[in-house]
């Protein structure tokens, strides 16, 4: 196909791609010509299978038809599962037998954004040099394809479903059901979480489960205070009064969690929960984290015989880092979690998580306050965000972790991904946003105030950097 529009380079991001819709970064046509590509890549793999699957924005209708045409005329044999979540789409990759996979989303990008996630495999998706290669391909003709593929529509809705009951089902017991408020933020999460929930025997309060286009409360980011307010109101309402809340965001692969008091509990600290339920199962196993944790996971997985492993920030880095170690558990501060080959898929699920959880509290009959009390604490910041271009923001990364390192020494900054920087007060962590125009910082300390001396040095270096915003959201 000759294209009329030119595609940015930029849209093809770390391990994914994403674009501004609004902007017209992408389109019907650019997203045929990118799976046309995606198709090439697949064939290079002698991959000739893939499942399509689409989030719940304006756009993706109309972009999941044009994906079906690329993948089609590239040769591969497509099967259309409609309106899902991401975690679906890799289920349905190993029913249908599928290496290849395409869901259209932006994950927890704003509404007028789209983008793709794309397989290589089972519970693989693209790491960086895989995204560069595609978009090189963007200029291959397809000249060796021999003939088209074939288009099929299938429902695996039922079947994933089905998998996450069987796994997560705890035997009745004397505790009474939890109750449980479920928000999804209007995304395609709400087509999937209240039938779980229910189906496995708790009290499900719904909070905007039903698809809307329109987003017409907030985007589904589990991340986003203004979502977390809502949440908390309904979980602590005297009508209500839930045992916890639990958020998705609008491709299904992030969990958010707020306790029966509305405090936010982040997804590090389910992650120590989760730990201690499957190292007493897989003892000396290895759990990976992302450099936005809290120091208290580390030292709890120690604790409990495991082994904890620090690990870049981004859902393909974690998963590829899961499977290289064998790992039994692997998670993000922003709420992808994994489970290891031996309780699951190797992929990151919000509902299979979320499942998981309750299941451990309706069998501890404690809430999750009352068995975290008895886990390492320190006083930790929200993700907060802090607008620098997506062209600058790379460059800007490495100034200003050059900047650290003087200052605080190399043996003080952990540079794996972006600059952690640990002094005797706590730790703040600056990275650039895989995603986003934005900068991510994070903050913790042994203290309030100890959190909050190494916030203001981390305030005073970016402001001499005028490409960085000096508002700093979500805060």
């Amino acid at each position: 196909m000759v294209l009329q529009q030119k595609i940015k380079r930029e849209i093809f991001r770390e391990y994914d791609i994403r674009g501004n819709v609004a902007e017209g970064e992408l389109t019907p046509e650019i997203i045929e010509k990118i799976a046309f590509a995606y198709g090439q890549f697949l064939q290079e793999k002698q991959i000739t299978r893939s499942v399509l699957g689409y989030d719940n924005r304006p756009c993706s209708e109309s972009f999941a038809e044009a994906a079906a045409k690329g993948l089609s005329s590239a040769g591969m044999m497509v099967f259309q599962i409609g309106l899902t979540t991401t975690p679906a789409a890799y289920f349905s990759q190993y029913l249908l037998r599928c290496p290849g996979a395409m869901m259209i989303t932006a994950s927890h990008n704003p509404s007028d954004w789209s983008g793709l996630k794309l397989a290589k495999g089972y519970s693989a998706t693209l790491e960086p040099e895989d995204v560069q290669h595609i978009y090189a391909l963007l200029n291959h003709d397809g000249s060796g394809i021999v003939a088209p593929g074939v288009i099929k529509e299938v429902n695996t809705r039922e079947a994933y479903l089905d998998e996450i009951i069987k796994r997560t089902r705890v035997k009745p017991n004397h505790n009474e059901p939890l109750r449980v408020v479920v928000d999804c933020g209007n995304g395609g999460t709400g087509l999937f979480a209240w039938e779980l929930f229910q189906r496995l025997g708790y009290q499900v309060f719904q909070l905007n489960c039903d698809p809307d286009m329109s987003y017409p409360h907030y985007f589904p980011n589990p991340s986003l205070a203004e979502a977390r307010k809502r949440l908390r109101e309904m979980v602590i309402h005297p009508y209500i009064k839930g045992d916890i809340g639990l958020s998705f965001d609008g491709d299904g692969d992030r969990l958010g969690v707020i306790d029966g008091n509305g405090n936010d509990i982040w997804s590090d600290k389910v992650l120590m929960l989760l730990s201690k339920e499957i190292l007493a199962k897989y003892r000396g196993g290895k759990v990976v984290f992302d450099v936005k944790c809290t120091n208290a996971l580390p030292e709890y997985i120690s604790q409990l015989g495991g082994k904890p492993m620090m690990w870049k920030t981004g859902h393909s880095y974690i998963k590829a880092k899961l499977h290289e170690e064998k790992a039994v558990l692997a998670g993000e501060r922003s709420g992808h979690i994994f489970y290891g080959k031996e309780e699951y898929f190797g992929f990151d699920d919000g509902l299979f998580a979320g499942a998981k959880l309750l299941a451990i509290l309706q069998k501890e009959g404690k809430s999750i306050t009352e068995l975290l009390a008895e886990m390492p604490q320190y006083v930790t910041s929200p993700e907060i965000k802090v607008r620098c271009g997506d062209s600058e923001k790379y460059e800007v990364m490495k100034k200003i972790t050059a900047e650290m390192v003087n200052r605080f020494g190399a043996e003080a900054v952990c540079t794996i991904n972006g600059a952690r920087v640990t002094l005797e007060q706590g730790w703040g962590l600056v990275r650039a946003s895989s995603n986003l125009p934005e900068l991510v910082l994070i903050f913790e300390g042994n203290t309030k105030d100890g959190m909050c001396e190494i916030k203001e040095i981390f305030r005073e270096v970016l402001s001499r950097y005028p490409q960085v915003s000096s508002n700093w959201e979500n805060e």
